[in-house]
């Protein structure tokens, strides 16, 4: 069976994943052992951070390709960039200095900063759209304010794009307030495909299996299966369904505030 793995920081000594090639091959074959067949390398882009250009990228996940291949490790990998929204993103695009993940540049990882949805979203949304570009938001469920404000998520799905939900987040690594969330996602519609995003860092490990076993119990195998397509579809640059949206009530207060 076919499992894709679209977001993953196993390139050496690039962003804050794996930190050198025997922890790189290490996560290779845990990947694999997860049932992961092929991964879209996401190292961070222009983050404030990390800038890892197009070029770079795509050298040493040819490179990580020969090493995983050396060592009878069952994994094809491709190149890709886990890219923050910014205010220089369309110019980056007009470099040719941004990967999708697909060939044919439909689908870009798009990444949020973990506690806001910036004020130009929407416009930075549509632009990207006008390009024929398919934002896929990523790991949604563990932005602070997509979580006091789940109807941001909820519009930007509407407008188009899909989502990437974190296998960690459901099964509860991160705690249950965002094993929650993701799991309210998932049931409103709102999730489209898992990924691991494993980082060589406590708690950011493999746990697809576990993610897709609890996905099957709570609702059903149909679930697994549509998601598991869709992570398919996105890499082989080919249209995903568009789910049946429901938008997710903010909880209210139920005490007085003095």
């Amino acid at each position: 069976m076919v499992m894709v793995d679209l977001h993953c920081h196993l390139l050496p000594g690039i962003d804050d994943g794996s930190k050198s090639m025997e922890i790189s091959l290490c996560m290779a074959r845990e990947a694999t052992e997860n049932g992961v067949t092929h991964a879209l390398l996401t190292p961070h882009h222009m983050n404030g951070h990390y800038v890892n250009h197009k070029q770079d990228v795509i050298r040493r996940t040819k490179e990580f390709q020969e090493q995983i291949n050396a060592h009878n490790i069952p994994l094809t990998v491709f190149p890709g960039q886990e890219v923050r929204i910014n205010g220089q993103l369309l110019e980056a695009l007009d470099r040719d200095d941004i990967l999708f993940a697909d060939t044919a540049g439909k689908y870009m990882m798009l990444e949020f900063p973990d506690d806001d949805v910036p004020h130009y979203t929407n416009q930075m949304i549509f632009d990207l759209q006008q390009r024929g570009i398919i934002p896929v938001i990523v790991h949604p469920e563990r932005n602070t304010k997509i979580m006091a404000e789940p109807d941001l998520i909820y519009q930007l799905l509407e407008k188009g794009c899909l989502s990437q939900i974190t296998a960690s987040s459901y099964v509860g690594t991160f705690g249950k307030k965002v094993e929650n969330f993701s799991r309210q996602l998932i049931e409103a519609g709102q999730g489209y495909v898992i990924a691991s995003d494993a980082h060589n860092l406590p708690g950011r490990k493999y746990e697809m299996h576990q993610a897709f076993e609890k996905m099957q119990h709570e609702f059903d195998q149909g679930f697994v299966k549509r998601y598991l397509q869709n992570a398919r579809s996105i890499i082989n640059g080919e249209s995903v369904p568009m789910n049946d949206l429901r938008p997710i009530k903010k909880r209210k207060n139920r005490f007085w505030l003095f």
